[in-house]
């Protein structure tokens, strides 16, 4: 997919120079790389829940951080990496001999206080704590195309 992705961009013609943003419409779970004015990708995402939704507005792109770990959530595991929460956060107890592991947000793209774009699970409905999960491979993708100060538009609403 990732090749797919690639030689569809490089088909194109987009330079590395292009004016690029980024449109997310939470009521369709779409994110939209946008070149020169044209959307070179559309991913499928999952945004925040009702309850830690994404928040709407034009934003643009503050920190990109390749290997982001959540400062949040996480799991906690034993000695050995066995799972022994999965939903934790960094103020669930931890058990001696355990330690908390912070999950993993690659190819991040913060565009407003905690909230921001990255690779993760999609359940097909909005599930996330305020971010933008992505597939892997879009996630990269948004990643090398989006630099600091690319506006994000985020529009509609999640159900």
């Amino acid at each position: 997919m990732r090749k797919l992705i690639g030689m569809m961009v490089a088909l194109m013609g987009v330079s590395a120079c292009a004016e690029t943003a980024v449109e997310i419409n939470l009521s369709a779970q779409r994110a939209y790389l946008i070149e020169n004015g044209a959307v070179v990708a559309s991913s499928p995402i999952a945004s925040g829940r009702p309850s830690r939704p994404t928040p709407s507005g034009r934003f643009r792109v503050i920190e990109k951080d390749l290997n982001h770990r959540s400062s949040i959530y996480g799991r906690i595991v034993d000695r050995n990496g066995r799972t022994l929460v999965g939903n934790a956060t960094s103020r669930t107890r931890v058990p001696r001999g355990a330690r908390f592991v912070a999950a993993p947000m690659r190819y991040f793209l913060r565009f407003h206080g905690p909230s921001g774009m990255h690779a993760g699970y999609l359940p097909g409905y909005p599930a996330s704590h305020g971010c933008v999960r992505l597939p892997e491979e879009y996630a990269a993708l948004f990643y090398q195309r989006v630099r600091i100060g690319s506006p994000v538009r985020v529009v509609g609403r999640a159900s």
